[in-house]
Formats: structure tokens, C-alpha cells, sequence
């Protein structure tokens, strides 16, 4: 156990390499915000913990929480997946990203065509936008995809600045998929007039059945 966490652990906090080992260069720039996003979710991945222990972290709520079985798996499955998710913006700037893994059954060791990485991220993103996009009104309400909802009210401004902090990341993550995948689509696009390498067309072969 002890292991799976210190590896976990890891797993967030590497930073960017110097360099890259895809098969065109990414900049700088792509690299760096692809390895940032688990960094920018894990303030709200830790905040929000104390909720599975019916810790309200000062937050002002009518409605009663689930029991302790419920909100302690729930809460910290949300918190884990949030990162593993996180982490696969990786993908789109690293070799694994357009060579699957050898250890993967099936498809170990074959590349991964653009769109079958483009397609999930951009729906990813866009869906991320949708649920975690949203824009303040008057009266203390914010406007969302989904129509007009109030805002959160808190215990003291101490607590709503904790919030903010901690959670505020969380909605830029859509739009920072979206930004990765155009990225990773345009790195990875056919180049007009370019003859594939000898090797390149072998790699893009399929084994036959």
C-alpha cells in the first residue's frame, strides 16, 4: 500500500522532461501545460476529502450527506479518477500517446492513430467545459450550460477564499484538453508531399488476423 501511494505520488508531481520523445517535437509551451494539469487538480482533489467525513469545509447546505459508506468510497474514487484523468493529458505530449505500451494486451507496441486519441480528448474536453464552465451573474447566482444556479454560500469569507483557491483550476481543465488535442492533431497530421520513412510504413501496418 505503502508502494501504490509512493508511486502515485510520484506519478503527480514529475515535472516536465528537457525534452520530448515523440516522433515530431512538441513545444515547450504544450509540454509544460500538459504536465502542470495534475499539479493544478490536486489542491481540489484534497479539498475535497474532508467531505467524505462530513466535514462541510464551512460550506452553508440544506441537504443532509450520504453515509460514511457512501461518501468515503465516492469521495475519494472522484479524487483519484480526477488525477488518473489528469494524468492522460500527459499522453498527448509523450511517446505512450502515439505508440501504445507494450504492456497493454492487444495493442501493446502498435501506434495509436490520431483520431483514435483526438476524438476522446476533444469530447472529453468539451464535456469537462460544460460541467465545470460556468460564469457569475448578479444576485449570487452563475450562469452554466445548464441554466442559471446559485452560488455556494459560506461560512465566512475565510472559507469561500479556500474554495476558490483550491478549486478555481478546475475550470480551465476543459479548455486545456481541447488546447492539447489541437496540439497533439496538429503534430501528428500527415505533412503535405512528406514519403513516410521505410520504417514508418512498417509501423503503420496492422498484423493481419
Amino acid at each position: 500500500m505503502a508502494m501504490a501511494i509512493d508511486t502515485f505520488v510520484r506519478m503527480i508531481l514529475h515535472t516536465a522532461p528537457a525534452g520530448g520523445d515523440t516522433e515530431r517535437p512538441v513545444p515547450r509551451r504544450v509540454l509544460r501545460l500538459a504536465y502542470a494539469m495534475p499539479l493544478l487538480l490536486l489542491p481540489s482533489c484534497l479539498w475535497r476529502l474532508p467531505f467524505a467525513f462530513h466535514f462541510d469545509m464551512g460550506q452553508q447546505h440544506e441537504a443532509g450527506m450520504p453515509s460514511l459508506w457512501v461518501s468515503i468510497p465516492y469521495v475519494f474514487a472522484l479524487s483519484v479518477v480526477s488525477e488518473l484523468i489528469a494524468f492522460l493529458c500527459i499522453g498527448l505530449v509523450r511517446r505512450w500517446g502515439e505508440v501504445a505500451p507494450a504492456w497493454i494486451p492487444l495493442v501493446g507496441g502498435r501506434r495509436v492513430r490520431p483520431l483514435a486519441a483526438v476524438i476522446p480528448a476533444v469530447l472529453g474536453g468539451l464535456i469537462l467545459t460544460a460541467v465545470f464552465g460556468s460564469v457569475p451573474i448578479d444576485g449570487g447566482q452563475h450562469l452554466t450550460v445548464f441554466g442559471v444556479g446559485d452560488d455556494i454560500s459560506y461560512d465566512n469569507g475565510w472559507w469561500k477564499a479556500l474554495a476558490m483557491i483550491c478549486t478555481a483550476p478546475i475550470g480551465i481543465w476543459g479548455p486545456v484538453v481541447l488546447v492539447l488535442a489541437g496540439a497533439y492533431y496538429l503534430r501528428r497530421r500527415p505533412e503535405t508531399g512528406r514519403t513516410p520513412a521505410p520504417a514508418e510504413q512498417d509501423a503503420n501496418v496492422s498484423p493481419s488476423c
